[in-house]
């Protein structure tokens, strides 16, 4: 509705220009917010204050050309003036119930993307296969994971890609330490973390063994057939591990989407080749550097983005820069999302820049980076173990669960115990997720089990709890809405309320789609979980006063509960019919 709205309002704005009310060649960023007290309207607009200047007018003289140039719109039915010259609407209930009918009749619930379809790559996750998935790549994996479904239920082509840390100078110490003693090494691959710090203590104690780890790696890098064997060994049992996260997670992540650092070995000569090609590169230091106007430090001097060090060996920018032609080339994208660590913001403005300079991606392709900040302990600090190590995400997601466990026997102690540990299972892995999505992606936060775990406030339990009620009451019916005739009206209070808010999930959802922000869908499910409460505590449904009533509020409480469970879906969470 917002939209239409906004259209409504360039179309006056474009009547009062070509009339000479307004001068040519504003180009105003039109606001339209829900009012809170709905009987001065659903939404406001300040456009007449904004343009009152320009236009050499009080604000409530233009509001009034304003509303007389508006063109008519079945949705709206009337607009007002209030204060110094808001523009208030008010929202055809009529027309509401109808678009809310068409939803309900639609598996997608009325969700159409705005614009064009596009194939949009997506590269997330990305952990290093060298170690055990830790607790700082939850966000890059969640959040990339929700904001791809998004875009997939919109109607984008969309790919993903994880770009694992699969190839460089540590590899040489772990094959090393594979090599060593095969027969153990099978088994103690089981404990990746493990692994890897036993392979690292060899590699510190024994200078014997650190040669040899060097050894290996250049011979890996030359394509030694046996380190080649090696290195697929431990990528495959490393990638196992990830994938069992992933399906626990409910990541929409299979091996088909890893694309690791090592598929683009044999591009990186060239990639350096045609950067010295187009004139883009400078020696320094016995290093090749792009130096780009726009990249200065803090004394003025120009950043180096290095491509090839003094040594000839290759850097992530290299490796990144590769990565913006096959995405383009191969891939033909016409958008690119990289869901990393805010801390990488610089590294990646320099390599969208150099990539444009050198002709790797057209000029159509979007690349943006969605930095996301840390997740943090209560202390405020990078969350840590108790001994100050890196938390592992397997523990972090086993303890959830055990706690979720406790929570639901505590308050359902007669269930049974495969459905207590289904119940669990699902709760658990929803707070962690929720916890962390509904936080703007680019801020840091502190992780706390009992605040996620809570039953009231914004959080999972919350949410799963008020798609729980909506079952139950079909569930007390005994039917399902393809047996409920009649249609949506809206009479009370609480029935527009919560139509409104109906209406908004597909404007709600290209607003997450362009902005890769999926803690605004979580807000959305937070108010429309709210919303539902009151309705269903002041307009009786089951019990209502006739059938015409009652079958409008059934029809209601099911689009409700479609769109609760579609939203969270969106978030990669599961539902459940009680808990």
């Amino acid at each position: 509705m917002k939209d239409s709205i906004r259209h409504l309002i360039q179309q006056a704005i474009d009547r009062l220009t070509a009339e000479g009310v307004l001068p040519a060649g504003l180009t105003p960023a039109i606001q339209v917010e829900n009012t809170k007290d709905k009987s001065h309207g659903d939404f406001a607009s300040n456009i007449a204050m904004m343009l009152a200047k320009p236009a050499g007018m009080k604000p409530r003289d233009l509001a009034e050309k304003l509303i007389k140039a508006l063109p008519a719109d079945e949705q709206v039915t009337k607009v007002e003036i209030a204060g110094p010259g808001f523009l208030n609407f008010f929202q055809n209930s009529d027309v509401l119930a109808q678009r809310l009918e068409a939803a309900l009749a639609d598996p997608k619930l009325g969700v159409r993307k705005s614009g064009a379809a596009q194939r949009v790559v997506v590269d997330l996750s990305a952990p290093n296969l060298a170690k055990e998935m830790h607790v700082g790549h939850l966000r890059s994996t969640i959040i990339g994971d929700g904001v791809a479904r998004v875009l997939e239920f919109l109607g984008d082509s969309v790919i993903r890609q994880n770009h694992v840390g699969d190839w460089g100078t540590q590899f040489g110490m772990l094959l090393a330490y594979m090599q060593e003693n095969p027969a153990a090494a099978e088994s103690e691959l089981a404990d990746l973390e493990g692994f890897y710090r036993a392979a690292k203590k060899r590699f510190d104690e024994s200078p014997e063994f650190a040669d040899r780890a060097r050894e290996l790696v250049v011979k890996l890098q030359a394509g030694d057939a046996e380190c080649l064997r090696l290195w697929h060994r431990f990528n495959d049992i490393s990638l196992s591990h990830c994938q069992a996260l992933y399906d626990r997670l409910g990541v929409k992540l299979g091996m088909a989407d890893v694309k690791g650092e090592s598929a683009y070995n044999d591009d990186l000569p060239q990639v350096v080749a045609d950067l010295a090609a187009k004139g883009l590169l400078t020696e320094d230091n016995g290093a090749q550097c792009v130096f780009m106007d726009a990249f200065k430090n803090a004394e003025g001097n120009p950043l180096p983005l290095i491509v090839q060090k003094a040594g000839g060996g290759y850097l992530y920018a290299t490796t990144d820069l590769a990565a913006t032609r096959y995405r383009a080339g191969t891939l033909k994208a016409d958008r690119v999302l990289y869901f990393v660590d805010q801390r990488q913001a610089l590294h990646f403005q320099m390599v969208f820049a150099c990539a444009r300079l050198a002709g790797f991606v057209p000029a159509s392709m979007e690349m943006e980076h969605m930095g996301f900040g840390t997740m943090n302990g209560p202390d405020g600090r990078p969350f840590k173990t108790r001994d100050g190590g890196t938390v592992k995400l397997v523990q972090l997601l086993d303890e959830a669960e055990q706690r979720a466990y406790s929570l639901v026997k505590g308050k359902n102690p007669d269930l049974a115990e495969d459905e207590l540990r289904q119940i669990a299972r699902v709760v658990g892995i929803a707070s962690v997720k929720y916890a962390d999505l509904s936080k703007h992606r680019t801020s840091d936060y502190s992780f706390n089990f009992d605040l996620m775990l809570s039953f009231e406030g914004n959080t999972a339990p919350y949410l799963l709890y008020a798609y729980t009620r909506v079952a139950g009451v079909f569930r007390k019916l005994g039917k399902g809405v393809d047996e409920i005739g009649g249609q949506i009206t809206l009479i009370a209070e609480q029935e527009q309320a919560l139509a409104a808010k109906l209406a908004q999930f597909n404007e709600l959802l290209g607003n997450v789609a362009e902005k890769g922000t999926p803690h605004i869908l979580c807000a959305y499910l937070y108010d429309l979980a709210g919303l539902f409460s009151s309705f269903y505590e002041n307009c009786p449904i089951l019990s209502a006063e006739d059938e015409a009533t009652r079958d409008s509020r059934l029809r209601l409480t099911a689009l409700t509960g479609r769109t609760l469970k579609q939203g969270l879906e969106l978030l990669g969470l599961e539902t459940l019919e009680r808990m």
